[in-house]
């Protein structure tokens, strides 16, 4: 988007927004790290208004009464989904597209005003500040453990540890792991009043809907200790939640607590060899 004849760039791999007020660097910095991968074809930058002339669009979903999806179509960069969550108090854009246009801002803002922006964690801060602005200068939630990792700091930020309150019933938790400010969004009031836990790459629902994966690389296959995922689990252990959903659509759609404990379990005792016998 433009502002004041500024053109403001993110990556096409990854959608994550580039500085403004800088040159562009040869290679973005998250796509460069082990977690994520440069394509084969080296680094390339975009812009909103590219993806606009195009033909991509975002396009909304209901998740569940008070939870709205949103996506860009067709798929670009990482491809994740925006979660619109809507309380009483406001609303949170969780895990932001690296897109933004008119229509994507009235179909958020169609659920009442959004009190904050907030990625899960430096994969998922997409064009956040752009977000921001579009939205009324909004605050930018971002954990203070992935400070180093913004790419563009010109924007309305708040730096949180631990926990951060959005709102009364929606709580940022910081659990680490993939990245060490990864964060995971509680809804108390979502689920039909059981509760959801939004998780970005931090607990990732597997496609058998039953349990969950724990890993530093998605992309990559990198895993984290035992140690690590069993303080995860212990860190979530005390939140009520019946489900689990991530950022690529893919849910528990039920009994989440126990999915997380069973998954957290078994991850450990592969990773610590108790299954070697049968590999």
């Amino acid at each position: 988007m433009h502002h004041r004849g500024v053109l403001f760039h993110l990556c096409a791999t990854c959608g994550v927004e580039q500085d403004p007020n800088t040159p562009l660097p040869d290679e973005c910095a998250i796509c460069a790290d082990e977690r994520q991968y440069i394509p084969l074809g080296g680094q390339e930058w975009t812009t909103v208004e590219a993806l606009a002339g195009a033909g991509y669009r975002a396009v909304e979903h209901e998740v569940e009464p008070g939870l709205h999806g949103l996506y860009v179509d067709p798929k670009t960069a990482i491809g994740q989904q925006s979660l619109v969550i809507s309380t009483p108090a406001g609303s949170l854009l969780w895990d932001p597209i690296g897109f933004v246009d008119a229509a994507a801002v009235d179909a958020v803002a169609a659920h009442g005003p959004v009190i904050a922006v907030a990625g899960s964690h430096p994969h998922m801060f997409g064009v956040q500040t752009q977000w921001s602005t579009a939205l009324g200068e909004v605050p930018i939630l971002v954990a203070e453990a992935d400070r180093s990792w913004l790419a563009r700091s010109d924007g309305p930020i708040v730096f949180w540890s631990g926990t951060h309150e959005v709102a009364p019933g929606l709580t940022l938790h910081q659990i680490g792991g993939h990245f060490p400010g990864s964060a995971v969004a509680h809804w108390r009031g979502g689920g039909d009043g059981r509760g959801v836990l939004l998780t970005g790459d931090g607990v990732f629902p597997n496609p058998d809907r039953r349990t969950v994966s724990f890993l530093r690389s998605y992309p990559n296959r990198l895993p984290l200790s035992a140690a690590v995922v069993r303080r995860i689990a212990d860190q979530l252990s005390h939140l009520e939640f019946d489900r689990i959903i991530g950022n690529f659509d893919n849910v528990i759609d039920h009994d989440g607590r126990e999915a997380l404990e069973y998954s957290a379990t078994r991850h450990c005792a592969w990773v610590t060899g108790e299954f070697d016998h049968l590999t």
